[in-house]
């Protein structure tokens, strides 16, 4: 007989610890997510910034591969996608992304515009630094350069197949400029590889060892958008949608400024 209340009471208590431990199942914060992203070389400052709060706000974990927005270097944010490197969140230049949506590679309503960005010429610092406030200026300050660096991204496939076109010096510029791969602009004139290197403000604002003269002039000015997207069969989607908005909040315009930056949601 007191056996039996002995075995009773073990099964009630069994049972009370399994209710137990089911609540505590139930209660428990959701698993945090790795959230893989993709991104170029133009908003990289604002974003390294802004992640580490992300990840405390959230407990997430972001893991980061970066890589141009076009090309055909293995880093290229498309080369990556098309050999299958997961990713829950791609950030790049904003047409770059639009051809990945049209290619159907982009969760659809998932971009989202994060910044604009300016092209800016650098020199090695302590060389000496040319007068490009007005075309006219510019233009001398090319003509008399001796080498000329700009990115297989964006801002240097603008140079080199507009830019030098409209201002009538494409034969001239084109056999001293060099497009760099996979590197930094800035690092290349900060080693005395280029007297003149052009990339976005915010991809030069990092480099030690150049000065950055200033934005180039506005009539060949071209302004880049960079844009934050889901692709198709991202593992995290909803970590992913809670990061770019965290990156697009007003709240983060600041810091995205301070980078070289114009924040979308500011204006």
């Amino acid at each position: 007989m007191t056996t039996s209340r002995a075995d009773g009471g073990r099964r009630r208590l069994t049972r009370i610890a399994a209710g137990l431990l089911a609540g505590l199942v139930l209660a428990a914060p959701a698993r945090a997510a790795e959230v893989r992203v993709m991104i170029s070389g133009g908003f990289t400052a604002a974003y390294q910034a802004l992640v580490p709060g992300f990840e405390a706000k959230t407990g997430d974990k972001v893991e980061t591969a970066y890589g141009p927005s076009m090309g055909t270097a293995p880093e290229a944010i498309p080369v990556r996608l098309a050999r299958g490197e997961p990713a829950d969140v791609v950030i790049m230049v904003g047409y770059a992304l639009d051809a990945l949506d049209t290619a159907g590679k982009i969760e659809p309503g998932t971009k989202v515009a994060l910044a604009d960005s300016r092209i800016a010429l650098a020199v090695k610092a302590g060389a000496k630094v040319p007068e490009i406030g007005t075309l006219d200026t510019f233009k001398t300050a090319l003509l008399g350069a001796t080498s000329i660096a700009y990115s297989d991204s964006a801002s240097g496939v603008y140079i080199e197949k507009e830019m030098y076109k409209t201002l009538g010096l494409e034969a001239e510029l084109a056999r001293k400029s060099k497009m760099i791969v996979a590197e930094r602009v800035g690092n290349v004139v900060a080693r005395g590889d280029a007297e003149f290197g052009f990339q976005q403000i915010a991809e030069l604002k990092p480099v030690k060892g150049i000065t950055i003269v200033g934005p180039i002039p506005p009539e060949v000015q071209k302004v880049t958008v960079f844009s934050a997207g889901i692709p198709k069969g991202a593992k995290h989607p909803e970590a992913a949608r809670a990061l770019i908005a965290w990156l697009s909040s007003p709240e983060h315009a600041a810091t995205v400024a301070e980078t070289g930056l114009d924040p979308i949601k500011a204006r």
